[in-house]
């Protein structure tokens, strides 16, 4: 049985080069923004096939963890930082914010209905909220652990269920998953591969596939009052591992005091005020 655990520091300094490699190519200095077709299209008589082709590994994941490297702007704040990142399904979450030494900046542990999230150098805790508001706090980014993990691995929405499809004006496609989701695909080597995707208040960009998932991924808001710009470098992926029980709780220490979800969206470990 494999146990949540952040990796040796010498994986660190291999997978910090991917992470940055895999920032730089969604970061200001690379491309521009994806510009997702206008036109109404044609219908795509194989949009459910297509779909269940190109999702087929995020589908397929049971557990999910991976190195996250974070870079971007919420608001008037930068965002910048490491997180070891554990999921199971159907919604628990362990977030580990990774620090140049000594014990984890952050340490978020989620399961459906309940969140802890301890700051061990503070020695501060968040207790007693849902993990979609402990996380908006963290990161500007408020998903539930389920929505986080579809999100991440390429599958837009949890459960998603293809629906119509379109074929756009140079080489684009589009297919209705639902719930006001909408992913985006280009042709690559004359295979669909998904780019981008839209969900309720949130635009999604997708680059670097590999084996079936994307390794850099960009969030943005859309029509949220604080908005979001964030950049997520994905390495060091392991799928369908076991995961104990225990990496989903937290043992707060005794004296800590409470956090509020205000105070940590003010000053929160991954926030750098200009």
């Amino acid at each position: 049985m494999t146990v949540f655990r952040i990796r040796r520091s010498s994986q660190r300094g291999v997978s910090w080069l991917l992470a940055c490699g895999a920032v730089a190519a969604l970061s200001s200095c690379a491309p521009r923004r994806v510009t997702l077709p206008q036109d109404a299209g044609a219908p795509m008589a194989d949009a459910v096939t297509v779909y269940a082709e190109v999702s087929a590994t995020c589908r397929g994941i049971r557990t999910f963890t991976a190195e996250l490297g974070l870079s971007g702007q919420v608001g008037d704040a930068r965002v910048r930082g490491r997180v070891i990142a554990g999921f199971e399904r159907p919604g628990s979450m362990r977030l580990d914010g990774v620090a140049p030494f000594g014990p984890p900046a952050f340490i978020l542990a989620a399961r459906p209905g309940a969140a802890v999230l301890l700051l061990p150098r503070d020695e501060r805790v968040v207790r007693d909220q849902d993990a979609r508001g402990v996380l908006g706090a963290l990161t500007g980014v408020p998903l539930s652990p389920a929505d986080l993990l579809a999100a991440l691995t390429g599958c837009v929405v949890p459960d998603a269920v293809a629906g119509t499809g379109r074929i756009h004006d140079k080489g684009w496609a589009s297919i209705d998953l639902g719930s006001g989701a909408t992913m985006f695909l280009q042709r690559v080597g004359g295979r669909w591969q998904p780019r981008a995707a839209r969900r309720p208040s949130w635009e999604i960009e997708y680059d670097l596939w590999q084996s079936g998932l994307p390794r850099a991924v960009r969030l943005r808001s859309a029509g949220e009052s604080v908005p979001v710009s964030l950049s997520v470098a994905v390495s060091q992926i392991e799928a369908n591992v076991d995961i104990q029980d225990s990496a989903f709780t937290l043992d707060v220490p005794p004296g800590t005091q409470a956090l509020t979800l205000e105070e940590l969206r003010q000053s929160g470990p991954l926030r750098e005020r200009r």
